[in-house]
């Protein structure tokens, strides 16, 4: 199998909002939700789905499916930080500079936003 950029991951405080931007607006499936409660945190892997494309039901399927794709978003929601009010995440904008953006191509810019 040749090397795959399967996904990028950011953290995330909402998980609500996060979700219904990436799905709603942005237009992008939950493909797999993966809660670990005694560590506190859930991951959301989200996607782009072909139409007529089949995700497996079955969940070993369902891994390796994800596995062999490119573009997934991967949000991680630790669990709390929703109401801390001193959680935060780095933008990238402030020192030290880092993470940049994430690119999502669209066809028409204008409808779009």
């Amino acid at each position: 199998m040749p090397f795959i950029f399967n996904h990028s991951m950011i953290r995330i405080k909402a998980p609500e909002t996060s979700l219904d931007f990436y799905t709603r607006v942005i237009g992008m499936q939950l493909l797999r939700k993966d809660d670990f409660e005694e560590h506190q945190f859930s991951l959301y892997f989200l996607g782009f789905v072909d139409k007529g494309e089949q995700i497996p039901e079955d969940e070993a399927k369902r891994k390796q499916w994800l596995a062999n794709r490119s573009g997934i978003l991967e949000l991680t929601h630790n669990h709390g930080t929703e109401d801390d009010p001193e959680a935060g995440y780095h933008s990238g904008n402030e020192e030290p500079k880092g993470f940049g953006h994430l690119c999502i191509s669209v066809p028409d810019f204008e409808a779009a936003i």
